[in-house]
This record gives structure tokens, sequence and C-alpha cells, in this order.
């Protein structure tokens, strides 16, 4: 007699399995219920020693262990952040500072350029950045990255000439 479930799913948790138990069980007392009634009136009953097959009740559900508390983690101190910060910051001045002569000897497509000239005049709001951008954005031959880029050179402009919010991207 096959006792498997029908269905192969992973069982996820205590409740799911008590119902698979309890519809195995099921499974078991009908199958042992069912013989067929030709079966009894032809075939004599035969008398065995064995004692009658149980099965097992379903186990209850067990409870997962609790784990024992971790102890808390010491919190970071503050004091070094704005240090670090500061460092960063000097840091990505004077890489901007470094990077805008270069800008203009960079080997790269007019789109990337473009991006380059984008990402310095945001970062140093200068307006001195933003005809050689202008002139970048012009020269991508991708008509709609195009439009995009001369886009983003209004949003800059206004930006600058208005003192209004940081345009998105």
């Amino acid at each position: 007699m096959d006792i498997q479930p029908q269905n192969q799913q992973p069982i996820s948790d205590d409740q799911e399995l008590a119902k698979v138990l309890a519809g195995v069980n099921q499974q078991a007392d009908e199958a042992a219920d069912t013989t067929p009634a030709e079966d009894t009136a032809t075939t004599p009953p035969v008398e065995t020693s064995e004692e009658p097959v149980v099965l097992p009740e379903p186990a209850a559900p067990v409870a997962e262990p609790e784990l024992p508390a971790m102890p808390a983690a010491p919190a970071p101190t503050v004091s070094a952040a704005p240090a670090v910060s500061g460092d960063l910051e000097s840091i990505k001045r004077d890489a901007l500072t470094e990077l805008r002569p270069l800008v203009d000897k960079l080997e790269v497509s007019p789109e990337e350029k473009f991006d380059t000239y984008l990402l310095l005049l945001r970062s140093t709001d200068d307006q001195a950045l933003i005809a050689p951008a202008h002139e970048a954005a012009k020269n991508i031959p991708d008509e709609t990255r195009r439009a995009q880029a001369l886009l983003d050179i209004i949003k800059e402009i206004d930006y600058l000439s208005g003192g209004g919010q940081q345009p998105s991207a």
C-alpha cells in the first residue's frame, strides 16, 4: 500500500505538516475500509494471529526553539563621520579642479564628454562650463540622446540663473 502523499511540494510550516499527516492517515483508513464486497463474498476470511496495524497519530506541531538574545552591537561613533565626509569632499573638490582642464583631452564619445561636462557643471555650478557642455551636446550623433542633452543644458541654465532647485536627471 502506498501512503505517500500525492503532492510532492516541500512542506513549509508545522500546520501544513499536520495537514499532510492527517491526509496520509485518512488515506490509510480509507484503504483499509474499502475492501471490495465481492472479495469477501467469494473468499472466506482468513484468521491470523497478527495484530492489526495501527498508524501513529500525527505529531503535534513542534515549536521552534528560541534563540538567545544577541548582545547589541556598540553604536558607531558619530565624531568620526564628519571628518571622513570632510576628507571626501576635499578629495572631490581636488579631483574636479584637476579634471576640468583635462576634459577636452579625453578621447571619448561626444555623449561621454557631455556627461563629464554635465557632472562638472552640477558639482561646481560653474557657468563657464555651460558653453563646452553645449558644444559636446551638439556633437552627439543620436538625435534622441542629443535632444535629452540639450534639455539638460536648458535645465542647468534655468537652475543657475534662477537659483531654483537642482534639475532631475
